[in-house]
């Protein structure tokens, strides 16, 4: 696959996943777009793209979180919608959002990382341990924190709908 095709293909997907991670639109699409740029120069180096790419988001998004510490707003109703659209009742899916958005805010970065390739992505452990480069138990490890964590906060409705143990 070319990089064209790759990126015509894939350029959604990593949106969304750059922005769960960042919380933050602007700065996914400047996240993916330095990352698509530098696999482009060496495209042809690259064994498997789609996990290949997919590490390097990730990357860069620890990268930004070491170099500058953010607040981290919840992304509007509208950037949302335009990412991913609603479910049928907009008002729970909103509410949702926004609660597992600001849960997710919380975790530290690896932790978050490793619960979004699960859960938004659905990397499998050895995948995920392939992307952040650490081995499978502590991608389990990091999990089980997050989840603990999260189990913990104000809104535990949210995590009814999905998150295996």
């Amino acid at each position: 696959m070319g990089f064209e095709d790759f990126v015509a293909e894939r350029l959604d997907g990593l949106l969304r996943y750059a922005t769960v991670l960042t919380n933050d639109p602007h700065l996914a699409q400047d996240i993916v777009q330095d990352v698509l740029l530098r696999a482009q120069q060496r495209w042809d180096a690259i064994a498997a793209p789609p996990t290949y790419v997919r590490r390097m988001v990730t990357n860069e998004y620890l990268s930004w979180r070491r170099r500058a510490v953010r607040r981290m707003v919840p992304s509007s109703h509208d950037v949302l919608d335009a990412l991913s659209p609603p479910s049928a009742d907009p008002a729970t899916a909103y509410d949702e959002r926004d609660a597992m958005l600001g849960l997710l805010a919380t975790l530290p970065r690896k932790q978050r990382a490793a619960i979004v390739l699960r859960y938004y992505e659905s990397y499998s452990d050895a995948e995920i341990a392939a992307v952040l480069r650490c081995g499978v138990s502590t991608v389990r490890s990091q999990i089980s924190r997050a989840l603990a964590t999260l189990r913990q906060a104000p809104h535990p409705t949210v995590l009814t709908t999905g998150a295996p143990e």
